[in-house]
């Protein structure tokens, strides 16, 4: 039976090959999405095909269900754009679309309409009780070196090359997942893994060129998805790093474009001005708004025109395709704003009408909480658009955790830069649900940030681990890594040692590993482990004292079963601690264990270790 199937499906598949007739070859070379689900909240599908004169064609539907709502050609007759209508009651199978000529058949192409997973559409995304592990794939581990090479892509091995291809994929991370779930991650976020068919430096991910293959070099898209189902198994949230502002100049696109307005500045090159705030300036000039909007990000990434309804529906149902097959539980979205207010608000929405209970986080770069607030799903800011994005990068923590650290107390300099930054949480939505971090795959590693102090290290940690929010770690700021260069990307994205066999030191098992990494590593994996288990710190109520320039600083985290004290102290000595200024927290407490240490403190008369954080949970 299973041999009559597979013919069956070979038959079909030749029926896609090229076809002659009056002097004319038809030669269906994609169908993008591959392959959709019944049962979707929106009944409506966008289908592109793409291949020789397909345009000249017409195509015809014949099953229960399903409805062709329109046909859309465009200037260049290698494209069609299909729009279906998929009718609750619909059943899974095969849709013959056949594409006829003079009203005969000229191309037929089997697709596939599945089911979808039990409850796939309330999946839960990523919450502030889970933490983000970011892995960039070419860096972190090389499971498979047969892929490290492959014919037809320029960008070969070399690790010596910082800006090269090191042979990092998706094996070598489904390999560790266990170390991953070990030391207490329960999500973890990928740089991009789509095809970057780039001459030099794809080991990045974020020069796409094609919307629905893994980068062979990575793996494939079954291995994705049964990273996704791994990762599931341990607890752990897979989120998918997705670009819809640019491409990379190799997509093949770019070389039989659908229209001349599908990307911007096609014939002459121009550079987006990367002036973030010309959305939100009320004096901006519309220059420099379209200059931000439509310029290219760097020459081999090419701006998309979202302002094209085609393209715009492409790039949704890219999106919503890969959630539904690998079973996505969240999606960081790369350079929010660059792709335009309208789109956004309609990308978001889209998504989150699909999936109610999903997550996205959006890249802002901003440390004003005034311009990254308006893109919050719920906010009362922007008067000329809406938003359903629910999540935000919160760089204005960031920067201003760096600067507390590292600055010399007075009245205006030091903790108070992150007191006050963090009082502006009035202006969000949903404070919660942002996503807070010590360093990130774009900037100095962490640990040169704070000068590779690594008292102020676990501190800032401490604090990524304590605070409001969904904290997230770059991978191998557990053991210490930085960068010798400052912004020196390739540095910054350095290879985790033990994802190689030659590699003479390995962090996954400790193995040549230094004592003060294995230190560092278990302090981590100590306080993600124990905040794992703490609601109170997923989202417990908060409350901050001001600091008083003496070096210290301390908030409380606090829900109706638990209350939690955190002290920060950069003083070189062991600081008193005036417990009854905090009375309106410590209350009737008399003593708290530190969650490191194990030591109990008593609040009668506290003292802070020098250059320590404590985290202290309370008693009575």
């Amino acid at each position: 039976m299973k041999s009559i199937i597979r013919l069956i499906s070979f038959i079909l598949l030749l029926s896609i090959s090229t076809y002659k007739a009056e002097g004319q070859n038809y030669d269906l070379k994609r169908i993008e999405p591959l392959n959709w689900w019944i049962g979707m909240e929106n009944p409506e599908l966008q289908i592109m095909l793409y291949g020789q004169d397909i345009g000249e064609l017409t195509p015809v539907i014949d099953y229960e269900g399903v409805t062709l709502k329109r046909i859309q050609s465009v200037d260049n007759k290698n494209y069609l754009f299909l729009y279906l209508h998929i009718a609750p009651q619909t059943e899974a199978g095969t849709v013959n679309i056949s594409l006829m000529k003079d009203q005969r058949e000229v191309v037929s192409y089997p697709y596939k309409l599945k089911e979808r997973e039990n409850q796939s559409a309330q999946r839960q995304g990523f919450n502030s009780s889970d933490v983000i592990y970011l892995i960039t794939p070419d860096r972190f581990a090389n499971g498979n070196p047969q892929n490290d090479e492959l014919a037809g892509y320029a960008d070969s091995l070399d690790r010596d090359d910082h800006y090269g291809r090191h042979g990092g994929d998706l094996q070598g991370i489904i390999d560790h997942l266990d170390y991953i779930d070990d030391m207490g991650f329960t999500a973890i976020w990928l740089n991009p893994v789509l095809e970057n068919a780039m001459p030099n430096a794809s080991y990045h991910g974020y020069s796409t060129t094609d919307y629905y293959k893994v980068d062979p070099r990575f793996g494939s898209n079954k291995l994705y998805k049964k990273l996704s189902k791994e990762a599931e198994k341990r607890g752990i949230k897979l989120v998918m790093d997705m670009i819809m502002n640019h491409i990379g100049s190799n997509h093949w696109w770019m070389d039989d474009l659908p229209s001349p307005d599908w990307v911007h500045y096609p014939d002459e090159y121009q550079q987006t001005n990367h002036r973030r705030t010309v959305l939100h300036d009320p004096y901006a000039s519309d220059i420099d708004k379209k200059r931000f909007t439509s310029g290219w990000f760097v020459k081999t990434m090419p701006d998309l025109n979202q302002n094209n309804p085609l393209l715009a529906d492409y790039l949704i149902y890219s999106s919503l395709w890969w959630i539904e097959y690998a079973g996505l539980r969240g999606i960081r979205h790369d350079t929010h704003p660059y792709a335009g207010q309208s789109f956004m608000h309609k990308w978001t929405c889209r998504i989150m009408e699909e999936y109610p209970n999903f997550n996205i986080v959006g890249e802002e770069w901003s440390v004003d909480p005034l311009t990254i607030a308006k893109w919050q799903r719920g906010s009362d800011l922007p008067t000329d658009f809406g938003s359903c994005l629910p999540s935000m990068m919160d760089f204005p923590i960031q920067v201003s955790l760096v600067e507390a650290l590292t600055q010399k107390e007075s009245w205006d300099n030091g903790f108070i830069n992150l007191y006050e930054k963090l009082s502006s949480d009035h202006l969000y939505p949903n404070p919660q649900n942002l996503v807070i971090f010590p360093d990130n795959h774009d900037m100095d590693r962490f640990y040169r940030q704070v000068n590779e102090d690594y008292d102020l290290y676990k501190m800032g940690l401490t604090y990524i681990m304590t605070m409001r929010g969904i904290p997230q770690f770059y991978y191998g700021t557990e053991i210490l890594m930085s960068n010798e260069k400052s912004h020196d990307h390739g540095q910054i994205r350095e290879d985790f040692p033990g994802g190689w066999i030659s590699d003479k030191s390995n962090a996954f098992s400790g193995q040549g590993l230094s004592e003060h990494k294995k230190e560092a590593q278990g302090f981590v994996k100590k306080l993600l482990n124990w905040r794992k288990d703490h609601p109170v710190i997923h989202d417990g109520k908060m409350m901050q004292f001001a600091p008083k320039h003496d070096g210290l600083y301390v908030y409380f985290r606090y829900n109706k079963q638990q209350r939690v004290m955190v002290i920060l102290n950069k003083n070189n000595k062991e600081t008193p601690i005036a417990t009854d200024y905090y009375h309106e927290m410590t209350g009737d407490y008399n003593q708290g264990t530190d969650v490191v240490s194990g030591i109990t403190y008593s609040l009668d008369k506290l003292t802070v270790p020098g250059r320590s954080a404590l985290i202290l949970e309370l008693k009575k």
